[in-house]
């Protein structure tokens, strides 16, 4: 009896593991790769323990076989810029975990991300695979660290945090912008001089004395902010800087070229008028593709800027602007791009491998080694009438629906619940 026990033990194990380890091919498909090899027709794409591991690879292999019968299948979609997990109604306080007023660089709200938020769920059937969570901070101009979780909606969907340090610049309400744009060079200075103080020091001793000088102190320890600077100096994690005044934008250029920063801009409203800056300095700029009026700081921002900016050779991620609901819409905000002279190819780009490239993140691509992170859509994915067919995150198949379906499903079919509630 006990080594029957063990025997279906041992076989309920194998099975998971086999499950798990479930190749798949996706063949027949119209594959937008995002890379040099732009888009390949009746292709095939296995990926097998989470990975892309082949495209039409010449003798096929796989535990499960799906024709695509010729649609078109892309990167999962990576969002950006927004509380997707933090905030679950916007007019409930209690619900709201993206900001805190006391919040400095050292902010991280990875630890309050909510995956089974019903957001993340809607977020899916928009293709969203994948989600650069940023907190909106306090009073700081440091609003805290970004983090990127996947969407599977399981608890260990974090990806990375930390990933980002946030930084809100341009105009205020009190106060002059130069003071911010100030007391963040000095504070890459301070940070700076010390570093190449302890380098010279290092440098002036041997190996020798090193060993045998018992009159050195121990190297200071330092404080949480000191480390996020030092990563920010050492290229470690890039530095996301909202601003939208091309003066604001060329002093954070300097920045980049002064401190060897990876940088990247969001906003960049006024990003056409130092658009040659941006693209020679390799800065990519995360934009809203439906922005267009105008502010103080950002006079020339129009539905045409994407194009322009992207003509001119900047690398462009598009974001969604407002509520974290609003992130299933940001397929159909690039095509609103396409219909304004940006190209497909660089429209998909922008809502993929860019954003992947900026966060140094494994996705955004169909090619071998990436993520195998995939949508399989039932017609062209910059058209409103275009829906998820299939899913993959991690290489595991995801459902599409959500709390609106269910909420539909509820009142239009008949049950014994009453209909809906009335005076």
């Amino acid at each position: 009896m006990k080594l029957l026990k063990i025997s279906v033990i041992a076989l309920a194990l194998a099975s998971a593991t086999s499950a798990y380890a479930t190749s798949i091919a996706i063949t027949n498909a119209t594959v937008h790769t995002v890379t040099e090899q732009g888009t390949l027709t009746n292709a095939t794409v296995v990926i097998d323990n989470g990975l892309i591991t082949a495209i039409n690879p010449e003798q096929l292999t796989a535990d499960q076989t799906i024709d695509a019968m010729g649609k078109i299948l892309t990167p999962g979609l990576i969002g950006s810029m927004n509380q997707l997990g933090l905030v679950e109604v916007s007019a409930v306080s209690r619900t709201r975990d993206g900001s805190e007023k006391k919040a400095d660089i050292t902010f991280d709200a990875s630890a309050a991300f909510n995956p089974q938020s019903s957001a993340i769920a809607y977020s899916r059937k928009g293709g969203i695979t994948t989600n650069v969570v940023t907190p909106r901070g306090g009073d700081s101009m440091f609003k805290g660290q970004a983090f990127v979780a996947d969407l599977s909606g399981d608890l260990d969907s974090i990806v990375e945090n930390q990933t980002a340090v946030i930084v809100d610049l341009g105009s205020k309400s009190k106060g002059s912008r130069a003071f911010e744009l100030q007391k963040l060079r000095h504070k890459f200075a301070d940070a700076q001089k010390v570093l190449d103080k302890a380098k010279a020091k290092v440098e002036e001793k041997s190996d020798e004395t090193k060993a045998t000088d018992k009159k050195d102190k121990p190297a200071k320890e330092l404080k949480r902010d000191e480390k996020v600077i030092n990563a920010l100096l050492a290229g470690e994690k890039p530095l996301v800087a909202y601003a939208d005044r091309s003066t604001d934008l060329l002093a954070l250029l300097a920045l980049k070229k002064e401190f060897g920063l990876d940088l990247v801009i969001a906003g960049a409203g006024d990003g056409i008028r130092v658009a040659k800056q941006l693209a020679e300095s390799n800065t990519p700029v995360i934009i809203g593709a439906i922005n267009n009026l105008p502010t103080f700081d950002a006079l020339h921002q129009s539905l045409d800027s994407a194009a322009a900016l992207i003509d001119a050779g900047v690398n462009v991620v598009f974001s969604v602007s407002g509520d974290m609901h609003n992130l299933y819409q940001l397929r159909f905000d690039a095509g609103i791009a396409v219909a304004n002279g940006v190209t497909k190819e660089h429209a998909l780009a922008a809502i993929t491998a860019n954003v992947a490239d900026a966060f140094n993140i494994n996705a955004g691509r169909i090619a071998v080694g990436k993520k195998a992170d995939l949508v399989l859509w039932s017609a062209d994915p910059f058209e409103l009438s275009t829906k998820v067919e299939k899913m993959w995150i991690d290489g595991v198949q995801h459902k599409t629906t959500s709390r609106h379906d269910a909420l539909r499903d509820r009142y239009t079919t008949k049950s014994a619940m009453p209909r809906a509630y009335t005076k």
